[in-house]
């Protein structure tokens, strides 16, 4: 494990984003997200969560596919080429960082998406420890430890210090550019800052929360017919602000854009909770809002997990709980469903 004072982690930065493209939290127009860093920004590593996740690094909220061009009396179809750019995403919540797993199942699946692919292979994630989780946080309810953010790297900063630690042959790429600037850290002292924020868990209001009945498959029809969906929805108001701020939420819709010498087809971020998601021919099978909310929280808490080996299609990071202007979010839902009779059975 390697150490460096936190004064210099501008110099840090700088190295980095000499090899590299660099991303990280920070500030613009009262927002906190990550934007690309050059020499003299200043970053935001105090704030826990950023307003907008980071999935976008590798699923962005739109971009083009392919272009069509009739040229002559001939039609042209070029794909868009896939990105080769060398990106490092700094500061990286442990949270965030799992996301990143859960959308990999599900455009690294045959047939491979090759956008993401080439983002995600060009990648970096220096994945940062949370030292003070906030009372929205519940991603110790999926099994995520905030102490120990994985990632290529892992950081923790403790006593003015930030520390270093390689995990993967990316991990090590980054560190041989940076190393000079470091020297050997005790690792005595990431330990009690990994104690330390284990502890502050423990006091957070959500930390028991349980699944309950959503960790028995048997339970899917009781789940999907429960009474409760009505009440839980009822102040829903489809805005779809859940989907956009979630570092899980994959749909996307397809569109065509007439640019006059060409069209191009382009993907953009969607949202289950719309009328018009997913909407054929000869309508929509999912009309009223209680549906559509429904099927959000079924294929987070059942239908991913059915098809992923467990694998829940949430990371607890809190930005529903935060930016719902209703207060309708999955840990109402868990606590309404998925705490009650545990064993399975009805809803009375």
């Amino acid at each position: 494990m390697l150490k460096m004072p936190l004064k210099r982690l501008d110099e840090l930065l700088l190295e980095l984003s000499k090899e590299h493209q660099l991303f990280a939290p920070m500030e613009k127009a009262g927002s906190v997200s990550f934007f690309p860093w050059k020499e003299g920004d200043t970053v935001c590593l105090d704030t826990l969560l950023t307003d907008h996740a980071p999935k976008s690094f590798f699923f962005p909220q739109s971009e083009t596919l392919y272009r069509a061009r009739r040229e002559e009396g001939s039609l042209s179809i070029s794909p868009e080429e896939a990105e080769e750019i060398s990106s490092v995403y700094f500061g990286v919540r442990a949270c965030d960082r799992r996301s990143f797993e859960i959308l990999d199942r599900v455009f690294l699946s045959s047939p491979c998406d090759s956008c993401y692919e080439s983002k995600r292979r060009n990648g970096y994630v220096v994945a940062l420890a949370c030292e003070n989780p906030e009372d929205t946080c519940f991603c110790q309810t999926f099994g995520i430890d905030p102490a120990w953010p994985g990632g290529d790297v892992s950081v923790w900063i403790a006593d003015g210090e930030i520390y270093w630690k390689s995990l993967t042959e990316k991990g090590e790429a980054l560190t041989e550019l940076v190393e000079d600037l470091f020297e050997e850290g005790d690792r005595k002292k990431a330990e009690e800052q990994k104690a330390r924020i284990r502890k502050k868990l423990e006091a957070l209001p959500l930390r028991d929360l349980s699944l309950g009945r959503f960790e028995h498959p048997d339970t899917a029809m009781d789940l999907f017919e429960s009474e409760q969906w009505e009440t839980l929805s009822d102040t829903c108001l489809g805005c779809g602000i859940c989907t956009f701020l979630c570092p899980t939420c994959q749909c996307y819709d397809m569109c065509d854009y007439d640019a006059g010498h060409e069209i191009r087809k382009f993907r953009c971020w969607d949202s289950c909770m719309y009328p018009g998601f997913t909407e054929m021919s000869h309508g929509n099978n999912r009309n009223s809002q209680m549906q559509r909310f429904r099927q959000r929280f079924m294929h987070k808490l059942v239908y991913f997990p059915e098809n992923n080996g467990g694998v829940y299609s949430c990371v607890g990071c809190g930005r529903c709980l935060r930016k719902c202007p209703s207060s309708l979010n999955i840990v109402r839902v868990i606590k309404a469903l998925g705490e009650s009779d545990a064993e399975g059975g009805n809803d009375e």
